[in-house]
């Protein structure tokens, strides 16, 4: 057999067990570590300008195809369609947008149809954030055929797909991890919608809330920093004014925050009518018989129906909430918005169109909290509440409530309006509103469409409990090791006397105990072997191993990769075998954590026994523990 040289010491040693090449590849790793992270970074950066540059386009798409479906007009100036003047036609204009958008999902991609989000949940969780590349164009051109012909969505729901279809087309060319391609699609997916509010830290928690299903730095400095992008492009592509601005708003007073506490609840048991509503509407589009196709061409028909009696309802409407949170509406008004604006957004939606959630949201619940708003002060002049700021805090709550994004809610409300006197009635609102969504609603309007597909997905985000622990605390001396000098014979021997170990692998050393390699039990029971050979010979793994500051996570995935359910664990500063680690200690950590999360510990007590080594002649010795106190 041939030998390699330790450069430690020149003793000769399995060609796949050089210490030395081992330490310098960790080492590698760790640095890869780090620029693996700046390189995601700079890709997240590249990322963010490019998606910037689509969410300008889209919202001029949008404005070319409004003005010619509803002025017959080429021009990119901003216009709704509030105004025009069709009469009758308006009702035929958000069908013939259907129809297109049917033809773009049947010939292009289904995955353009629903609001984005979702879809983007299913790839991450399914299909390792794999999105494919013509998402990239094909979703926001067809969510500017649908919103520009009169669909009732907002703009910020197609540039987030976008985005994340950007992120993950750019991350499948790099040929990176999937957890790295789920960052890039995080990242897309929240310079998008930092680009169109100006909201970085909500599209931050976006991504954590809905999206990475993780806080760590490696996922949130690239998020970070396309988001940061994200809202400087707004500067620049948008202006600096506030999306949605409100006339300044005074802290309100303890018997007002009660009550705004109070809509919170009555909000968050609307959002969950609201959630169930829209997808008892896509079940109904589902036993519709004609094709899936035709069912956006339905529900436009449907979303212009309602537009010819209540214009307001037509289009992005990011006016409307503008005009809601003012104060100046007439309750008429208000109500017709929401109740219409509810209709005409759970039909589109519903038929599986291309569109969005959060203006829609944004808009029902806004007027919600206005109409209540308005109510109080009929009944209690002296409640100290504001229309306004009811109107505020009842857009964020449906928001918080609908799609169980907490802190999201909370901050896009303040990002988007700039009354950050609003934070204490904005947390008493939405924190019982996220309450009544958890209690009455299993999933929410995000994950209910992949829930049916049988797909669950994380709803904690609690540390990993294999990342928590190292070795050093579950390790255990109750195992064997066999010396390297004995032969095939004397092992089996042995180990037949010792009826109370069974394994699949076993590990390896010379005499004074450091570590040589891995042998499988059906290696060394194989007749294809001479009796007399020695076990050094059937060395042919790598040296798997681990130390006792490895974490059980990458404990844990060193066995999966090397497909052996026993590793050694060697000394910090020589490869001298100071314990084992099996499959049994990590599940025993993990049911330790599951029972005692809530509880400090510093360290898992295990029954413990002597590890074995033995040595040539069948002579058996013990190897005392040194551990790190």
């Amino acid at each position: 057999m041939n030998k390699a040289v330790s450069k430690n010491n020149g003793i000769p040693i399995s060609p796949s067990l050089n210490a030395a090449i081992e330490e310098e590849e960790i080492e590698s790793k760790k640095e890869d570590t780090k620029f693996r992270l700046l390189k995601i970074s700079f890709a997240a950066f590249l990322v963010a300008i490019a998606v910037s540059g689509i969410a300008k386009f889209l919202i001029h798409l949008i404005d070319l195809i409004t003005n010619i479906s509803f002025y017959k007009n080429f021009s990119f100036i901003h216009t709704t369609p509030t105004s025009n003047s069709l009469g009758l036609w308006v009702i035929i204009v958000p069908a013939l947008g259907g129809v297109v958008v049917g033809l773009m999902a049947l010939f292009g991609s289904k995955a353009i149809r629903g609001h984005g989000i979702p879809e983007a949940m299913e790839q991450i969780l399914t299909n390792q954030s794999k999105i494919k590349p013509t998402i990239t164009y094909l979703k926001p051109l067809s969510s500017a055929i649908s919103i520009g012909t009169g669909g009732p969505f907002g703009a910020e729901g197609p540039i987030i797909a976008t985005g994340g279809a950007l992120g993950s087309t750019i991350g499948q060319i790099l040929k990176i991890s999937h957890n790295e391609r789920k960052i890039l699609l995080a990242a897309g997916a929240t310079a998008g919608m930092s680009a169109i509010f100006n909201s970085p830290i909500a599209a931050i928690f976006l991504a954590i809330e809905l999206l990475l299903f993780e806080f760590s730095p490696r996922s949130l400095v690239p998020v970070a920093i396309a988001c940061m992008v994200g809202a400087s492009m707004h500067l620049v592509l948008f202006g600096d004014k506030p999306v949605f601005e409100a006339i300044a708003i005074a802290s309100p007073n303890n018997s007002a925050l009660l009550i705004y506490g109070g809509l919170g609840i009555i909000i968050g048991l609307f959002s969950v009518f609201v959630s169930k509503a829209v997808y008892y509407i896509e079940e109904a589009f589902e036993k519709l018989p004609i094709h899936w196709m035709w069912w956006p061409a339905i529900g436009g028909l449907l979303v212009g129906l309602v537009g010819y009696f209540y214009p307001r309802t037509l289009g992005v409407g990011y006016e409307n909430i503008t005009d809601v949170l003012s104060g100046n509406l007439p309750m008429r008004i208000i109500f017709a918005l929401c109740v219409f604006k509810f209709i005409s957004w759970a039909i589109a939606l519903g038929s599986g169109t291309s569109g969005g959630t959060l203006a829609p949201l944004l808009t029902i619940g806004g007027a919600t909290g206005a109409l209540l708003g308005i109510a109080i002060l009929h009944y209690f002049p002296s409640s100290g509440i504001t229309i306004p700021l009811a109107a505020l805090v009842g857009m964020a709550a449906m928001f918080a409530g609908a799609s169980r994004a907490l802190l999201t809610s909370i901050i896009f409300a303040l990002e988007t309006t700039g009354q950050y006197n609003a934070l204490l009635p904005l947390l008493i609102t939405c924190v019982p509103s996220y309450l009544i969504s958890f209690l009455f609603m299993e999933n929410t309007i995000m994950t209910e469409k992949i829930a049916r597909r049988g797909i669950k997905t994380p709803n904690s985000y609690e540390p990993d409990i294999l990342e928590r622990l190292t070795v050093e605390q579950v390790i255990t001396d109750n195992g064997i090791i066999i010396s390297e000098d004995n032969s095939i014979k004397e092992a089996c021997n042995w180990l037949n006397k010792e009826t109370n170990y069974k394994s699949n692998y076993f590990i390896v050393s010379n005499n004074e105990g450091e570590y040589k390699g891995i042998i499988s039990s059906s290696n060394l029971y194989s007749d294809h072997h001479a009796k007399d050979t020695k076990l050094g010979a059937l060395i042919r793994r790598n040296s798997a191993c681990v130390k006792l500051t490895d974490t059980l996570k990458i404990t844990a995935e060193i066995m999966a990769k090397e497909n052996v359910d026993v590793l050694p664990v060697i000394g910090e500063e020589n490869k001298n075998i100071v314990g084992l680690v099996s499959y049994r200690d990590i599940l025993s950590a993990y049911k330790y954590g599951v029972e005692e999360h809530e509880k400090k510990q510093s360290h898992i007590s295990l029954k413990r026994k002597s590890l074995k080594i033995l040595i040539k002649g069948q002579k058996l010795i013990e190897l005392t523990m040194k551990k790190n106190k």
